[in-house]
């Protein structure tokens, strides 16, 4: 089977550049040899799954299975976090209360 794992690739990279870790600091954090982080970021290596899980606990992440007909629901929390993450209020907006991150249908809105 032929699995495109750029998506990874990308946001592998992503994350690693988010926490402002060069390929070094991660390679010593998630004990994998930056030349094959190198690798993965590029898409040249295919990624083994060792690998993936000591690279993903070093920035933070989680790894799971989920069911497909579940991911839409995923996808919407994790870009909510996504953007919760990076809006940093300054110090002439005033915070807003926390708000779920789903809601049932038959919830009634505020």
């Amino acid at each position: 089977m032929n699995y495109d794992l750029e998506c990874f690739s990308q946001c592998l990279r992503e994350a690693r550049t988010a926490k402002s870790l060069s390929q070094r600091d991660l390679s010593k954090l998630a004990g994998v040899p930056q030349s094959h982080i190198s690798k993965i970021e590029s898409n040249q290596v295919d990624l083994r799954l060792s690998s993936l899980i000591a690279i993903a606990n070093a920035l933070d992440l989680e790894l799971a299975l989920v069911p497909r007909q579940a991911m839409p629901a995923i996808q919407s929390i994790t870009r909510q976090a996504a953007s919760q993450s990076l809006h940093v209020p300054s110090r002439h907006q005033p915070l807003s209360e926390p708000r779920p991150a789903y809601s049932l249908d038959d919830e009634d809105e505020p």
